[in-house]
């Protein structure tokens, strides 16, 4: 197998042949995914680089990757022993992506780019800065070219329809609701891009990327007309009649860019650049009938607020997922103290031994994060048949799992002591537990942001001068991708929070070497009060599962907090209890007893 200086060397000279001087590779598929299919990953082929949200810039000399703060520590460490230069995203004298591209080329130079997997705004962000010096950002797709080795094929899972009784309402039902908006916007049609967004328009559900139910697909929407753009064979005809019985018409996958090229009918087309590739958002704008309307996606918003339906199966899918977890941390309990030699491996092991067990199951949400020790301190860290740790009876092992079922999408972190503890880690851990509890029970007006509220879950560590390198908490899916939009707990999201929305809470603490902590629920915005100061909104747990307090340090937690999650610890063992056996609820019972100052 070719190593990542050979895969350089021969991008390299493929771009020599075609006369560029810089060459980008994004994290990305035709639709913008977070999450690829393996057939897409040619930025982790060419870097080595396993992380996520993360860009590599190849020029002649010198080659760069940018990642985010929750891989900085997992860049740095797959990154050593090649040439390429780890940029820090956020970090203070870094520069971005744009300004690093214009630095290094002049002008009459090229910047090559797949236009298939980067999204319209990446581009045009180049050519803001690189326009102005007589740089030229041209379209090739030498990853195909170059990877060949092991490639995996484009996906081409049996895809299905999820019946409208999980979705709540059908196919059509959400095309007049779309556009409805549509029309509201000045708009007649759509160009859906994002497989999220496309699946839940059409309820339309595959297996094509790892872990997440979605097909590959377009959807071109007009007021009398929808257009699916997949591969037609892996429908079954009862989902092919189905669509058509909602106004779907059905093309191939591959025959996008000749439609949007041959389509005659004069239509205003919202095209979210964020989520349009760039090669069919050129094909949209070089279609003289066809007038594009640079908006965002109006279906985020419409999915991002769940329905009382798909909020119903979450409630109760999220239960039987608890019941999952109860029983693997009872498993790993007691086979330690027995003690038998377990892995991070073994954690995933045992996870999936009792999700796929419960009702209605389809796949883990994502891959299991089983880290122990010092390995938590990387957020996304995954243990490997090649590099893993055991588990041994002292500090911390930091689990975050999920699964995906009929009825909805779960995603939990919990961080278990496995014995003897040091002070740092009994501190971090309670301040940890302080911030979690905090935006847990906030109350708040409904004229707030995500950004607002993300202060309130970090301020028992700002406290103590520590923060961490991400957000509080994202959006989740319903049967679908684990991070989802458009509202999320962070600095920088202006969304305003309503009821209906799913949001993740998960504070931690990572400090690099040493340890990891994070304490993650799912919570539900609910409206609370109105009143003569306006709507009051709040949250609620959908996340029923013991939240460790033997760490904790006595006298740290205020009498609110403490309230807070001794009744937490009340509903999880009611939620919970009728449906274990009875060594089971003795074993909950104890994982649920209150704590007093």
């Amino acid at each position: 197998m070719s190593t990542v200086s050979e895969r350089l060397a021969a991008l390299r000279s493929a771009m020599r042949e075609v006369g560029c001087q810089a060459y980008l590779i994004p994290t990305g598929d035709p639709h913008s995914s977070e999450y690829l299919p393996t057939h897409y990953n040619s930025r982790e082929y060419f870097s080595g680089f396993t992380g996520e949200n993360s860009t590599l810039v190849v020029t002649l000399t010198a080659s760069a990757l940018w990642a985010d703060g929750r891989f900085f520590v997992q860049a740095e460490k797959e990154l050593a022993g090649t040439e390429i230069q780890l940029m820090r995203m956020g970090e203070p004298g870094v520069p971005t992506v744009e300004a690093y591209c214009a630095d290094a080329l002049t002008e009459g130079q090229v910047l090559g780019l797949c236009g298939l997997t980067a999204s319209c705004r990446l581009v045009r962000s180049l050519q803001k800065v690189l326009d102005p010096k007589g740089v030229e950002v041209r379209t090739y797709n030498l990853e195909d070219q170059l990877w060949t080795e092991g490639r995996p094929a484009l996906p081409a899972t049996p895809a299905w329809l999820l019946p409208a009784e999980y979705a709540g309402a059908t196919p059509a039902e959400k095309l007049a609701r779309l556009r409805a908006k549509l029309t509201e916007l000045g708009c007649t049609a759509q160009m859906v891009g994002k497989l999220d967004n496309l699946a839940w328009l059409l309820n339309l559900r595959a297996m094509d990327i790892e872990c997440t139910p979605y097909a590959m697909a377009y959807c071109f929407v007009t007021q009398n007309d929808a257009v699916l753009f997949i591969n037609t064979d892996r429908l079954p005809p009862e989902a092919k009649e189905a669509l058509a019985a909602d106004g779907v018409r059905l093309a191939g996958y591959d025959e996008i860019l000749p439609f949007l090229n041959g389509y005659g009918e004069a239509q205003t087309v919202l095209a979210d650049p964020d989520s349009v590739n760039f090669a069919v958002y050129s094909a949209l704008e070089a279609n003289p009938a066809l007038t594009v309307k640079a908006l965002a996606d109006p279906l985020l918003p419409m999915k991002g607020i769940k329905n009382e339906t798909e909020l119903a199966h979450t409630r109760e899918c999220h239960i039987r997922d608890a019941v999952a977890m109860v029983r693997f941390q009872k498993e790993l309990e007691e086979r330690l103290e027995a003690g038998e030699t377990l892995t991070e491996l073994t954690v995933d092991e045992i996870l999936h031994k009792y999700r796929s067990a419960q009702d209605k199951f389809l796949v883990e949400s994502f891959h299991t994060i089983a880290a122990y020790g010092a390995n938590a301190a990387m957020m996304h860290y995954h243990a490997t048949e090649a590099d893993h740790a055991v588990l041994e009876r002292k500090g911390f092992l930091l689990v975050d799992c999920g699964g995906t079922y009929m009825d909805g999408t779960t995603d939990i972190t919990r961080t278990y002591p496995l014995g003897p503890l040091t002070e740092e880690e009994r501190l971090c851990y309670t301040w940890t537990v302080q911030s979690h509890i905090d935006i847990a029970k906030a109350v708040w007006l409904d004229y707030c942001t995500g950004q607002m509220l993300d202060t309130i879950a970090r301020e028992p560590l700002w406290q103590h001068l520590i923060n961490y390198r991400c957000g509080t908490g994202h959006s989740v899916s319903f049967v679908g991708n684990v991070h989802e939009g458009p509202h999320s707990l962070n600095g920088r999201n202006q969304v305003v929070f309503e009821p209906g929305m799913v949001i993740t809470d998960e504070p931690g603490v990572y400090e690099g070497g040493r340890l990891g902590i994070r304490i993650e629920n799912e919570l539900e915005c609910l409206h609370k009060e109105t009143n003569q100061y306006g709507r009051f909104l709040c949250f609620e747990p959908l996340t029923w599962v013991p939240i460790a307090t033997s760490p904790i340090v006595p006298g740290v937690l205020t009498k609110d907090q403490l309230d807070w999650l001794n009744a937490y610890h009340r509903r999880v063992f009611e939620q919970l209890a009728p449906r274990l056996n009875d060594e089971e609820r003795d074993w909950l019972a104890r994982k649920c007893a209150a704590i007093g100052a």
